[in-house]
């Protein structure tokens, strides 16, 4: 990181948006406060880019908490919502809607400001906003840095392997596998309607968090680490946008069968000044 200071700083004043899963997350509560979110932000800030994270909703003028979502905001929609029909159905599902929608708002202003957005894909993890703004990043032709990590069940395996010699709970668990379901991903295929709107060379398979955890100081072990100390990503983004700090990347053109330039990737230049970069978010408690 030292050295791109020196020669370049293309994403010095750029905004970028952390795009990824926040609802059927393992722990909304430990995603917020210990996911990768944080650590990305913080690499970036480095580069003195701006972060829009969808965890802390910046402030709106004369629009109090608009917008403003915390680890129960789904669990309160959700105690309110009802398939009833009739008035008291009709009004308890508008309300949810409504609720929501500030959410759904501020998000997508922010992908709107944002020139580039950073996409956290697995596919193990259901997910509607985060195609949502990856699709309306694509429409304005803005980049989308997509992290497939590869997605694996060790625990699954030592219980099937634990059950060997039960029939019965074999057979459990085989149908708990096809109700929920369970899809194994080694290599980290992303979906393949993701593959025409994602180009291709803004695909990975992790962040490659181990090489920069002394320089950040990241002492504290998540469970992407351990993650990627089992599947070493092949094409991590981290190094990606160090090397984008410098240069532009290219984009691979098949019809002249070469990288080409790539002009998605419009970054003003405001001739800002070399400042560290800002997570930004509330300033009311």
């Amino acid at each position: 990181m030292a050295n791109a200071k020196k020669k370049s700083r293309l994403l010095q004043g750029a905004r970028v948006y952390l795009s990824g899963p926040m609802d059927f997350v393992a722990s909304r509560k430990v995603e917020k406060h210990f996911g990768w979110r944080n650590r990305v932000s913080q690499f970036l800030q480095e580069t003195g880019v701006t972060v829009f994270d969808p965890w802390f909703k910046p402030d709106v003028r004369g629009l109090h908490e608009y917008g403003r979502e915390d680890v129960k905001s789904a669990e309160i929609i959700r105690k309110r919502w009802t398939f009833a029909g009739g008035k008291r159905g009709a009004q308890e599902r508008a309300w949810c809607a409504e609720q929501f929608w500030e959410t759904l708002h501020i998000d997508l202003r922010m992908v709107d400001t944002s020139d580039f957005t950073i996409s956290y894909c697995p596919t193990n993890i259901y997910s509607v906003g985060t195609p949502h703004e990856i699709i309306l990043a694509t429409l304005q032709h803005k980049p989308v840095l997509f992290v497939s990590p590869p997605v694996e069940f060790p625990s699954l395996h030592k219980l099937r392997d634990h059950l060997k010699g039960d029939a019965k709970g074999r057979a459990l668990l085989e149908r708990l596998e096809m109700e929920i379901p369970v899809k194994e991903n080694p290599r980290g295929i992303p979906s393949l309607w993701y593959m025409p709107l994602v180009k291709s060379e803004n695909f990975f398979d992790g962040f490659g968090f181990a090489q920069y955890r002394k320089q950040f100081g990241w002492k504290t072990d998540i469970v992407l680490d351990q993650h990627e100390k089992q599947f070493p990503p092949q094409r991590p983004l981290l190094p990606f946008i160090e090397k984008l700090n410098r240069e532009l990347p290219k984009k691979w053109d098949s019809k002249v069968n070469k990288f080409v330039p790539d002009d998605d990737w419009l970054l003003w230049d405001f001739n800002t000044k070399k400042i560290r970069g800002k997570h930004v978010e509330s300033v009311r408690k």
